[in-house]
């Protein structure tokens, strides 16, 4: 009845959530551990993390293989849990910093995370096709809301989680340090939770049973039906379609199943591009918002976002969107929903084009080959000019203390720089310096004794990789000075002499101290300090205070973090019309016996998406901007040609053809009675036919 089933869902629905909630807050973790308790570099780190995000998605063929053709799929939930438990379990005891040595620490996270690979990838397919089991073929409307709502509770645990974990592990210490242990240790918690709210609610499932080993049968299937193919003489007479050369060895029923299976995975191949796309969301986007303007937010609010957006759009599309779509006389097909989902996603990397252009704008790009950057600082109490003789270089009258307008490129003879400084009075000072191709300099003019002189030093011009501002200062005193910024020192030696660039947090800086050799204190104000900006500061003195006056060498970031909203907008609205609609197309489209299967083939597409970006991200080099123009364009084409495929798709109605084998109880010598019942079926199909 109605009652039962809504409570078994419940189960189901509650599952899942407790699943995704340990996976994702685990995961959320992931790379800090890696480079903060392991000691890896980011490299290391970057593609430990990938390498186990598709292993994750490539195991679910494991788990739908067992499910199918061994365990059915209660039993393997039930089993590939506990090998998920015993993974994370694992993962935390290898957290534990007075259990043995890093090597051990590795090597127990590294087997942790198979098993969780395993796990979670094992049940993946499982659960979603568990869940569609439950509704008969009268429950069509019923089974796409649960897909819905199944969706959300995957999101609403990656929400709460991101939300959670990180404060897990940063406000909670346990052996002196950040409680990775304790951090990994709810999310083993909470899949203990999740197994046993499954076990359950097992009396109330509708169970179907595992048919026999089906994937190797396809294969074999397959194999013999082109071998067949191959080997026909030219006296037989021709047949629909190439699995028929099969009906020799294999049951109608199955050459059936397996056209439906191939036509739905033929559909599949352009899918991973979406995912490609979908998936930059935690890399490239991410990168994006560091050279942005991040006042008021917190990097992992956006990670936050597209889970947060999932909740309220799902609702949003399934009860307005759709209905009135339906009600302006347009027919909404699954196909159709997912062709419009990568339309979102195509218009969501145009809108990430746009503000990346801007962004971009800030970032100070090396000098090309045989060139350098130069920036004229003026310290000497007059006005100076410099040129660079043989080059187009001329700058007049650059004030005391002027804050450079930018940088000026100029090329380099045999990589020497040769200047020459004049000052109102005619003092010239001319040198030839060795320098680099490709950095970047300023010029630091100075009094001496004979007039003028100048002194060059090398400038950092990249940004931070976190976002923060970095901080150098230039001494102009006669005694050494220390400055203390936030928690950075800063010491300088007299003469005109520049510290290193360190990180100093964004913020206002009202109260920096500044003490001399001699111990005199004087407190400096910095101002503020923005996102991505480079400074040097100049400390003078005047009237017998230290002050600082600040350069910007790289300008701040000046395009704020909101306007990243709406390309999160568009691939969250892309997201929902081709990710649920797609989890309730694999399904739906499935002959009973492989669901599990199919739920598989869908999840392989993410995870050939997520190799397409190492692919292009690492191969191609490209600009930041000219790469997501790209991907925008890559689906759009990809996205035509899916249009195409699915004009040509017709839905099956896998029950109906269930019914048809029933009346025929398929006996052998029924067989041309039922080809030319299925044929006629097939008519009525494309009479009628549903097509996208």
């Amino acid at each position: 009845g109605g009652k039962r089933l809504d409570i078994s869902i419940c189960f189901i629905v509650v599952n899942e959530f407790c699943e995704r909630f340990s996976y994702y807050g685990m995961k959320a973790l992931l790379t800090l551990y890696f480079l903060n308790y392991l000691k890896w570099d980011k490299d290391l780190s970057t593609a430990v993390y990938h390498a186990f995000s598709g292993l994750c998605y490539f195991t679910p063929i494991l788990g739908a293989f067992i499910a199918d053709s061994w365990l059915g799929k209660y039993k393997t939930i039930i089993y590939l849990s506990i090998v998920y438990v015993i993974g994370h379990v694992v993962k935390s005891v290898g957290a534990i910093p007075t259990v043995g040595s890093t090597e051990l620490h590795i090597a127990l996270s590294m087997s942790g995370l198979i098993l969780i690979a395993l796990g979670t990838g094992g049940i993946k397919p499982c659960v979603a096709a568990f869940g569609g089991d439950q509704f008969g073929e009268e429950h069509t409307t019923e089974r796409q809301k649960f897909f819905s709502i199944f969706y959300m509770s995957i999101n609403a645990g990656s929400f709460l989680s991101t939300i959670i974990t990180p404060i897990l592990r940063g406000d909670v210490q346990c052996f002196g340090g950040d409680c990775y242990a304790l951090a990994f240790g709810v999310p083993a918690a909470l899949m203990v939770v999740a197994l046993v709210v499954f076990i359950a609610g097992s009396s109330l499932y509708k169970r179907t049973p595992p048919q026999g080993n089906i994937l190797w049968e396809v294969c074999n299937c397959i194999g013999f039906a082109l071998k067949n193919r191959w080997n026909k003489s030219k006296h037989d007479s021709p047949r629909q379609h190439w699995l028929d050369w099969a009906e020799e060895k294999y049951s109608m029923r199955l050459i059936q199943e397996i056209k439906m299976v191939l036509r739905v995975l033929v559909l599949y191949i352009p899918l991973p591009m979406f995912w490609a796309l979908f998936d930059q969301q935690g890399s490239r986007w991410t990168l994006q918002a560091t050279r942005m303007n991040l006042a008021f937010v917190r990097p992992y609010l956006r990670e936050m976002l597209n889970a947060l957006l999932i909740l309220v759009f799902v609702p949003i599309f399934d009860l307005i969107i759709y209905p009135l779509v339906r009600l302006c006389g347009l027919k909404i097909t699954p196909l159709r929903k997912m062709a419009m989902g990568m339309v979102f996603a195509a218009l969501a990397f145009g809108a990430a084009t746009l503000v990346e252009v801007n962004v971009v704008k800030t970032v100070v790009n090396p000098a090309p080959a045989g060139k350098c950057l130069l920036q004229v600082v003026n310290l000497a109490k007059e006005d100076v000019s410099l040129k660079a003789p043989g080059t187009d270089l001329f700058l007049q009258s650059i004030k005391y203390l002027e804050d450079p307008p930018g940088y000026e490129t100029v090329p380099l003879s045999n990589g020497e720089l040769n200047l020459e400084v004049t000052g109102v009075n005619g003092a010239t000072f001319s040198a030839t310096q060795k320098v680099e191709e490709k950095k970047a300099y300023s010029v630091i003019i100075y009094p001496d004794a004979a007039g003028i002189t100048y002194t060059l030093v090398e400038d950092h011009i990249t940004k931070n990789e976190d976002g923060n501002p970095l901080l150098r200062f230039l001494n102009t005193q006669l005694e050494a000075l220390n400055v203390t910024v936030g928690d950075k020192n800063f010491y300088m030696s007299s003469g005109y002499n520049v510290t290193h660039n360190k990180t100093v947090q964004r913020g206002e800086y009202t109260h920096a101290t500044c003490i001399s050799n001699s111990g005199k204190t004087s407190k400096l104000n910095l101002g503020l300090l923005d996102f991505g900006a480079c400074y040097t500061v100049i400390l003078t003195e005047e009237a017998g205070e230290i002050v600082p006056h600040k350069i910007e060498d790289v300008k701040a970031n000046n395009v704020h973090i909101a306007y990243q909203i709406p390309q999160y907008i568009l691939i969250t609205a892309g997201e929902v019309m081709f990710s649920i609609t797609g989890l309730e197309f694999s399904y739906s489209q499935a002959p009973a016996n492989m669901k599990s299967v199919l739920q598989a083939g869908w999840l392989l597409t993410v995870a050939f998406g997520n190799v397409i970006v190492l692919i292009v991200a690492e191969g191609a080099g490209l600009e930041q901007w000219i790469e997501f123009l790209l991907f925008a364009c890559l689906l759009l084409g990809v996205c035509i040609i899916f249009s195409i495929m699915a004009h040509f798709y017709t839905y099956v109605d896998p029950e109906e053809m269930d019914k048809l084998y029933l009346e025929n109880s398929v006996k052998e010598e029924d067989d041309s009675d039922f080809k030319k019942k299925n044929n006629e079926i097939q008519l009525n199909k494309t009479g009628k036919s549903t097509r996208m």
